[in-house]
């Protein structure tokens, strides 16, 4: 029976759309492992704590060092150059290394020593070894790699009995065969 256009169209968007659910089933796992939800947390607060450093640089060491130096930020501080064109600010790659060394030292002594110290304390709260398996576990997994090493029996066969080839003349023909007729 002919099959009616409206039904192969329906047919083939079900499988298009069979195939693109695997497409997004596929992107869903891709988005669930544990390393792609951990990457975007940590750019994530990476950002906030970003934020959280410069407004500290703004807010605190520019002022104090403004106060020292009498300007009212580092960026223009020792800033050179001929009239009329783009001087050269020292201050403004100074203020930068300040704010990498803060967020540096933050990270390390907000994050990093907390998460020595957490696995240290793990480390001396360790459970002693296992025990070392019963004798007849031992024999087994013995047995159970032996076994593994050993080929298959159709890996022997195929290495042992190479093929044969039959010229077709020789070959009978296929079906069942007609008994011969009764001699009279």
């Amino acid at each position: 029976m002919s099959q009616s256009p409206v039904g192969s169209a329906t047919n083939a968007l079900g499988s298009g759309a069979r195939g693109m659910g695997k497409v997004l089933q596929g992107f869903k796992e891709f988005i669930s492992r544990g390393s792609v939800v951990d990457l975007a947390v940590g750019v994530v607060i990476g950002a906030a704590f970003g934020a959280v450093v410069k407004s500290f640089v703004d807010g605190i060491i520019n002022p104090l060092v403004g106060w020292i130096f009498g300007a009212p930020d580092m960026t223009n501080m020792w800033a050179f150059g001929p009239d009329g064109k783009d001087p050269i600010r020292v201050g403004l790659v100074f203020s930068a290394v300040i704010t990498f060394l803060l967020t540096a030292a933050a990270i390390y002594f907000l994050i990093i020593m907390p998460m020595n110290a957490l696995a240290a304390r793990r480390k001396r709260g360790e459970e002693p070894e296992p025990a070392a398996p019963a004798e007849d576990i031992l024999l087994l997994q013995e047995i159970r790699d032996l076994l593994a090493a050993r080929p298959t029996p159709a890996v022997v066969a195929d290495t042992t009995n190479p093929p044969t080839i039959i010229p077709p003349s020789t070959i009978p023909p296929a079906g069942p065969t007609a008994p011969p007729p009764p001699t009279v």
